[in-house]
């Protein structure tokens, strides 16, 4: 039922939501008639389909949660009946990418021709919610998070910078910057800046007009040479190549992103084995003026 609802909703009609089901409208129609009799409330505002009913809009937003689920679980179920070499499943903030994860999966899939691996990247928050509710087995996310279950360690750390285009007047200074020199117009804020604690940063957050949700806006935004961001250096190597990065005096506070593993698991061996390799890589591919955790 919740299928054949989504589909309406968001086709605006019966005849197309049969279309991509491969069910006749009549049969989409009772499948409706039916959950709405189920619920005891209309869930479209008129016969013809084409709007929901506010509280058929709430019905669609959790529809379409449970489904996405539905539809990862089967995936996961079908993916571990054809892997009898085991399947390893990571989620990881985007700036690890550069910093040892492609060649540490490289390296994994070499030493296991018949292992198959999973890889999605997501911010820290959903990175920590798949791994707790167990849809992945390895994350990688900013900050030192203390979770049941998950045995979690540093895996590097480094530096906040100034991040704009090469032309940008906070490029061109004869020193670097400093954080009063950054209360100007043009600050587009983003979520890892929020974990900067100093009080002159907070100072700069509280000017904040603009926010970038997602990566792919903000170098959007930045790459036009009239805005500029902070973030920290690892995420230099996502960068396109016409964005800089420079650093910024009187700012020492260092990022920490740490590598978190499930303790329960159908593969232990190839978690563990995988973390090992992933901190050799994090430490040997690691960018110049950035650190391994724990270092000097």
């Amino acid at each position: 039922m919740l299928r054949c609802f989504a589909a309406v909703a968001q086709s605006g009609n019966l005849a197309d939501a049969g279309l991509r089901l491969g069910r006749t409208p009549s049969a989409i129609s009772m499948s409706l008639k039916q959950m709405e009799d189920h619920l005891g409330a209309r869930l479209f505002e008129t016969d013809r389909k084409n709007e929901l009913t506010p509280f058929g809009e709430e019905v669609f937003t959790l529809a379409q949660q449970q489904l996405r689920l539905h539809d990862e679980a089967i995936d996961t179920i079908e993916t571990l009946a054809r892997s009898p070499g085991g399947v390893l499943r990571i989620a990881s903030v985007p700036s690890a990418v550069p910093q040892g994860l492609s060649k540490s999966v490289g390296v994994m899939m070499a030493r296991y021709p018949s292992l198959q691996i999973e890889i999605r990247d997501a911010d820290s928050d959903i990175v920590t919610g798949a791994i707790m509710h167990g849809q992945v087995e390895v994350g990688i996310v900013s900050g030192q998070p203390k979770l049941n279950g998950i045995c979690a360690e540093p895996l590097f750390e480094d530096t906040f910078g100034l991040v704009a285009a090469p032309d940008h007047s906070l490029m061109h200074c004869t020193r670097a910057p400093d954080l009063d020199e950054l209360m100007i117009p043009g600050f587009v804020h983003n979520h890892l800046c929020s974990k900067i604690q100093i009080p002159a940063v907070q100072k700069l957050l509280q000017t904040k007009r603009v926010t970038a949700r997602n990566t792919l806006s903000l170098i959007s935004m930045v790459q036009t040479g009239n805005w500029f961001t902070i973030l920290p250096e690892s995420v230099v190597g996502l960068l396109p190549s016409h964005l800089a990065f420079r650093k910024i005096r009187g700012l020492d506070e260092k990022r920490v992103v740490s590598l978190l593993t499930r303790e329960r698991c159908l593969f232990p061996d190839l978690v563990k084995e995988f973390a090992t390799v992933l901190r050799a890589q994090a430490s040997t591919n690691f960018a110049s003026g950035c650190y391994v955790a724990g270092s000097s």
